[in-house]
Formats: structure tokens, sequence, C-alpha cells
């Protein structure tokens, strides 16, 4: 028999350990990370229970009728266990849950799917048991990734990028000057799209305080001068980018090149399967921005795709 429970702070140390032991996890899914924004989404993670044992979680937030998995994480499935675990007790989960949500008022689930590449050992029964509820695929963003166990090699011209940076004296390396770069990119997005970053820079010092073996900033400088950045989210196998910014003189100069090419070999020589670029799409993955996708593939990236489902209750 398998049962549901909403999750709630004092199970906060069992929730962590359960996450860092199963196969789809990461550091996004333990209660540091995802309740700096409580303020922001209101909690309904949900345990699934099976002969008194925590058989799965999933990370979710509920608004009105809607229950997300999870609206402040890029990725949030049903997170699950090495062992003892089978796709018909996926099965039973998920019909617990369905039932469970029903009970509560719930009329609809936004499943993001926890994308293949970061997965420890295979753990897709989650979407075979999206399909036995009918569930529809709503929204798919397509990001770009190298597998470095066979990198492809940068085009031609990122080459000689590169090398051109490296000649000039630009250096590239791991920076604590969060402060600094932080108002660099803040400047960048505010000219050029009129935005700011999703985080402040209170919010990813506090995270990366709370996970500094996950979250790095690596910079390129040129006599002290800071040319560009590329924040790096780390859960092996994958080495995740984002907060990629580089100032007019950083973009003459190919700093953002010469960076790229540091990070992608140091990442596959400390053991990582996957560096991920990330996203390169707009209104739920309806827009694509060639212009950046192309870059990224320039680099030796190629496509894989973080998807989301609905399940109408």
């Amino acid at each position: 028999m398998t049962t549901i429970i909403k999750y709630d702070a004092s199970m906060s140390a069992r929730w962590d350990e359960f996450v860092k032991s199963s196969r789809n996890g990461t550091f996004l899914h333990q209660r540091g990370y995802m309740d700096y924004h409580s303020d922001r989404f209101e909690d309904c993670s949900l345990v699934a229970v099976h002969n008194d044992k925590w058989c799965a979680v999933l990370p979710a937030c509920i608004d009105s009728d809607t229950l997300y998995s999870h609206r402040g994480l890029t990725y949030g499935s049903w997170l699950l266990p090495l062992k003892h675990f089978d796709p018909v007790m996926m099965l039973e989960v998920m019909d617990a849950a369905t039932e469970w949500m029903r009970a509560h008022g719930i009329k609809r689930l936004v499943y993001k799917a926890v994308p293949h590449i970061y997965h420890r050992y295979p753990c897709e029964e989650d979407l075979y048991a999206l399909f036995r509820h009918h569930a529809t695929l709503i929204e798919s963003n397509l990001s770009t990734t190298i597998d470095l166990n066979c990198p492809l090699a940068l085009d031609r011209g990122n080459k000689s990028g590169a090398n051109a940076a490296r000649k000039a004296g630009i250096k590239v390396g791991p920076s604590d000057d969060w402060s600094g770069y932080w108002h660099l990119l803040e400047t960048l997005l505010d000219e050029r799209y009129d935005t700011r970053p999703v985080h402040t820079l209170a919010e990813i010092e506090l995270l990366r305080k709370r996970f500094p073996d996950n979250i790095k900033l690596y910079t390129a400088t040129l006599d002290g001068e800071l040319l560009a950045g590329v924040v790096m989210y780390l859960s092996k196998p994958v080495a995740h980018s984002q907060y990629i910014g580089s100032s007019p003189q950083g973009k003459e100069r190919k700093a953002l090149t010469l960076l790229f090419d540091y990070l992608i070999s140091e990442y596959g020589q400390l053991g990582y399967r996957y560096f991920d670029f990330g996203i390169s799409n707009e209104d739920h993955g309806r827009y694509l921005n060639e212009g950046l996708v192309r870059q990224k593939f320039r680099l030796g990236g190629r496509g894989i795709v973080y998807n989301t489902y609905e399940v109408v209750l």
C-alpha cells in the first residue's frame, strides 16, 4: 500500500538525505535551495510512503488548484531511489498521488521532468507513468550540451578566438568577485534586455554559501579588468553554465570563448559527463533564439530538451 503525505519542515533532514541518495535529485532539490524563495511559492512537496518507508519525493508548490513541480526550479520530477523501486511501484505512486490531489481540490498537475543528463542512473519511470495518466506535453525548451566523454572541438572561428584571447594575456579561472560580476551582469541585462538576473546578489551569495561545492563563479580578466564571467551549477554528472555575460571589450577580445574553452576542459578532467549551456528559448519554448543556439553549437554542444507535462485531474 502506497500513501502520500505532505512535506513539512520537520522532515527537512530526512528529505535532504533522500535527495542525495536518489537517482535523479540534484542540490536544487535540497531544502536549503528550495526554501530560499519560500516567500514567493507556497510549498506543497509530497512524500510517497510504502510499507512505512519513503519511496519517492516530489518537490512541488501550489497555486490555486494547480500543483507545480516546482515553479521555482528548472526541473523537479518525482525523485526516486536506486534500489527497491521499479516501474510497478512508480505507477502505484502516481495513482496514489493523483488520488491525493483530487481529495485536496487540485485539478491540474504541471510536471517538469528532470532531463536525462542529470540522472546518475537511468530514471524515466515517471515519464511512463505520466503517459498512463494521459499527460500532454505543454512546454519544450532546447538546451545545448557537450558529452565530455567525447567532446567535439570548437569550430575554427572559436578556436582562433580563444587562441587570440590567450595570446593577449586574458586570464581565466575561478573567482570570488561576486559583487563585481553581478554589477557587470545587471548592467548588461538592463542595457540589452531591460531585465535583471533572476537572483539578486544577496540571494546568489546566500545560495553559494549554502552550496559552496555546487555554485561557483569563473571570470576572464585582462590586467585586473573584469571582461566576462560564467556561474557554474554543479550536479554530477552535469556542469551547467548560467548567468553568462561579457563586457563590450570582452566581446571584442573573445574573452568568453577562452573562458568556455577553459571550463569545458576543466570539467571534463574533473570527471563530469556533460557540460550544459542551458536553454535558448523564450515564450515557454515557442521561440528559439537562433543566434544564441548556433553560438553554443559552434562551441561543440548538441541539443537536449527540458520538457514540461500537464495532467488534468
